[in-house]
């Protein structure tokens, strides 16, 4: 009897580690790596209080990747606050006769343009983190939010 529980242990034991290694790797498309990006992922999203956002810049100078990454990380702070698409559509058709053989031409274009105009203040840094590359050039990592309390105040 007592051998009896001792195996049934150990098999519900054994059953218990395959289980939890089964779930341990999420596996990856063949051919592919994740890549880990610093000042990025959950700790990172806009939540209920805070819109936050993220970006990378790069350049051969130290202080304008910082600033290409301020800037592109502003933009998409802005755009998840308010964007205005504007779409423009040009469908011309052209018909012409001759020898009584009708020929006819048509040209369809669509235009999408994004508008942002918001004021940004009261941004944080959340994380800014300055990397140097094996070609040389300087890329900065960074991660800003803006309260929406503040957001808020400013709008009324």
């Amino acid at each position: 009897m007592k051998t009896f529980r001792i195996s049934t242990l150990m098999l519900v034991a054994v059953a218990a580690v395959l289980i939890a290694g089964c779930k341990g790797k999420e596996k990856l498309p063949k051919g592919e790596e994740e890549v880990m990006v610093p000042c990025s992922g959950s700790d990172y999203f806009t939540t209920t209080k805070f819109f936050r956002a993220n970006s990378i810049g790069e350049s051969q100078d130290q202080v304008t990747s910082k600033k290409k990454a301020l800037t592109n990380a502003r933009n998409e702070l802005a755009q998840a606050i308010q964007t205005t698409v504007k779409t423009v559509t040009d469908n011309y058709v052209n018909s012409r006769e001759m020898n009584n053989r009708e020929e006819v031409e048509e040209r369809f274009e669509t235009l999408n343009r994004e508008v942002v105009d918001q004021t940004l203040s009261g941004i944080r840094t959340l994380c800014e983190k300055l990397m140097k590359t094996q070609a040389g050039t300087y890329k900065t990592y960074v991660a800003i939010e803006l309260s929406a309390d503040e957001l808020v105040a400013k709008y009324n």
